[in-house]
């Protein structure tokens, strides 16, 4: 596990999994360890996987100032990563709020980045969070499914700020709510800085504007995948966020929530190796 230094000399750990040319992965969370994205659905028998810990998670160490925790002072540990790895140009795959993370960094270093594909994307470096009609919409397709009249009750109550968030609603963030999606919601606490997370956003983080005029020239090829029945974002949001992009491409996945690599990895790691490859892949 390599172990590298930011710019400020926080300590911080990269997992590499697989063989080959090097993917750098940002997590969501905001700010869970790398570990709950795994191999993503077996990506890494395409690409050499470099799972970024976020400082203050997984095996990184507590930055000695907080305010560090902020999304757009994380760019540095990102610039840190490319130059620890000896790349010139870094294809980056971001999931979830570190989306976010890699639209900053694209806007600040365009020219240090390959390919980049955002993965059910939480575009808050954009202005466009997903919002509480978006994420209703999305449960309600899920109503065949045996769990949903226990969840949506308490889904929408907490959507609402007049209930407490509730374990019940955890299958509305899968496409498939079995063992593997059990499992993998039990370990997010464990997983995750919630100090951290807070900070993440905190005023000055994202300056949507500005973000937007300089995504605008950045000439590298992006994918923003969706999760068909995802609520954060939904097909549609995601959209918007690869009309940014010069040569955005948008695609949605089949029956997928918000960590698609679970829900059909044989899909998922599909359409990501075809599009790191430059060639097409399934719709």
């Amino acid at each position: 596990m390599p172990i590298f230094s930011a710019p400020d000399g926080t300590r911080l750990a990269c997992h590499i999994r697989g063989e080959g040319e090097p993917l750098v992965v940002l997590p969501g969370g905001p700010m869970r360890a790398s570990a709950y994205l795994g191999n993503l659905g077996g990506l890494d028998a395409h690409r050499q996987l470099a799972l970024l810990d976020l400082r203050g998670t997984g095996r990184s160490e507590i930055p000695a100032d907080p305010a560090t925790y902020r999304c757009d002072r994380l760019v540095d540990d990102v610039e840190a990563l490319r130059r620890y790895l000896g790349l010139e140009r870094m294809d980056v795959l971001a999931h979830s709020a570190g989306g976010s993370l890699a639209m900053l960094y694209a806007a600040r270093c365009p020219d240090r980045l390959g390919r980049l594909a955002l993965v059910t994307t939480t575009p808050w470096a954009l202005g466009l969070p997903a919002t509480a009609e978006d994420r209703l919409a999305a449960a309600r397709l899920r109503e065949p499914e045996p769990w949903f009249t226990d969840a949506f009750p308490a889904f929408e109550a907490w959507l609402a700020g007049t209930g407490d968030f509730d374990p019940v609603f955890l299958p509305f963030f899968y496409g498939r709510w079995d063992d593997a999606a059990r499992a993998h919601a039990d370990r997010e606490e464990a997983e995750t800085n919630d100090d951290a997370g807070d900070l993440y956003g905190a005023d000055g983080a994202y300056d949507p504007d500005t973000t937007r005029t300089a995504l605008a020239r950045v000439t590298a090829p992006v994918l923003v995948l969706a999760g068909e029945v995802d609520g954060g974002p939904r097909p549609s949001l995601a959209r918007h966020v690869a009309e940014v992009f010069p040569a955005g491409e948008f695609a949605v996945q089949p029956g997928a929530g918000h960590y698609p690599w679970l829900d059909d990895p044989e899909w998922f790691v599909r359409r990501a190796a075809a599009f790191f490859s430059g060639s097409s892949g399934p719709e």
